[in-house]
């Protein structure tokens, strides 16, 4: 059985950054797109990065684009989101998640439903 395992996490002071990595276990991720999401406290969990791991293609929603970047690591597929100039608002429980690419696209990559893996999700508080 497929799984993903995120980690990077923490408490960091507004301004600063953090990388959450997601590496996958028991899952190759050659034709699958990757997804970080993130679920606040009262909120609904939202999508924050996507990207298509062997096509490269990337989508942010609104709230992080200029902020976070989405990569991927060749060979491991490991994914990660490198989150820069960090605001009390991006607290919250980070998850990623794998689709396979047909089940992809740019209209519904931020939609929890289509996802096939997650992770048990790591822990990002901004605070001062």
């Amino acid at each position: 059985q497929g799984r993903l395992v995120e980690s990077g996490g923490g408490l960091v002071q507004p301004g600063a950054s953090l990388r959450l990595s997601c590496e996958p276990s028991g899952v190759t991720l050659d034709y699958y797109a990757v997804t970080w999401f993130r679920q606040a406290p009262g909120r609904e969990r939202e999508g924050v990065s996507s990207l298509g791991v062997t096509e490269g293609i990337t989508h942010y929603a609104d709230s992080v684009k200029g902020r976070f970047t989405i990569s991927s690591e060749s060979g491991t597929n490991t994914v990660f989101l490198q989150m820069d100039s960090l605001k009390p608002e991006d607290t919250a429980v980070y998850y990623c998640a794998a689709v396979l690419l047909y089940n992809w696209s740019g209209s519904n990559w931020d939609q929890a439903w289509i996802y096939d893996y997650w992770g048990q999700g790591t822990q990002v508080t901004v605070s001062s």
